[in-house]
């Protein structure tokens, strides 16, 4: 599944052997003459790590996959959207180069990158692939996270599921249908509501609703915690500790 299929549904397939047994493979001529090719190609390639992997054709030469349900974040979305459509994917669903992955992800995670909060950081600090937005690790790790007390993180979970029943009321509906303004079904625009408020109340947030309120906020924050890192050969300093995702 790549960012394509995450937003606008279908699928494609690729052969996972990861741990497959010799004895398996070889009662599949054509996957076989597959994992040949694979080999042969590599040789081939100009590439060093490529060629460094011509021996172990069976395996992809990068694997990022968790072997968990995961959060997954499509790499490139329209501009059009007031949120980035992320989803919880299952460990069997391999993700391509074009998903950001978030192992170990909770309702609080999605909940959060699924805020108001979190999309207005994202419109202001992340890439661009033409006009539409560019997700990166930087967005993410870069991204000051709240320190909620044990209510209102259970708050932000609780609006976070009512977010995912809003969608999973609509089966039919991609998340490109469901998370395109003119689209946007009235129930999943009160569970972002509602969702808002709670990530709002977890920063303490009282300004305006505006992207250039919410980011002005947000890079205050940003300097108040860099300000805590102990600069290089120094002493470290006690500081409060944000951990953009405990996973």
């Amino acid at each position: 599944m790549g960012g394509e299929e995450l937003i606008n549904g279908g699928r494609r397939y690729c052969l996972w052997l990861k741990g497959i047994s010799p004895k398996e493979l070889k009662s599949m001529p054509a996957v076989m003459k597959r994992v040949a090719a694979v080999s042969q190609a590599r040789l081939k390639s100009p590439t060093k790590s490529v060629q460094a992997f011509a021996d172990k054709p069976t395996l992809f030469t990068q694997d990022r996959q968790p072997d968990k349900d995961y959060l997954g974040v499509p790499e490139v979305s329209s501009e059009r959207r007031r949120f980035i459509p992320i989803a919880f994917l299952s460990a069997d669903i391999i993700a391509s180069n074009k998903v950001q992955i978030v192992e170990g992800a909770t309702q609080y995670h999605f909940g959060m990158l699924c805020s108001t909060m979190h999309n207005a950081w994202v419109r202001t600090v992340a890439g661009r692939l033409k006009s539409d937005y560019s997700y990166s690790p930087a967005v993410y790790n870069n991204f000051p996270w709240p320190t909620p007390t044990d209510k209102q993180r259970a708050a932000i979970e609780a609006a976070a599921q009512a977010v995912l029943d809003a969608r999973a009321a609509h089966p039919d509906s991609s998340l490109a249908d469901l998370y395109d303004p003119l689209t946007m079904p009235p129930d999943l625009v009160k569970a972002h509501q509602k969702l808002d408020a709670a990530v709002d109340a977890s920063y303490g947030y009282k300004g305006g609703s505006t992207d250039a309120a919410r980011v002005a906020f947000l890079f205050g924050l940003y300097q108040e915690l860099t300000s805590l890192l102990p600069a290089v050969g120094s002493k470290p300093k006690r500081a409060r500790r944000v951990k953009a995702a405990e996973a």
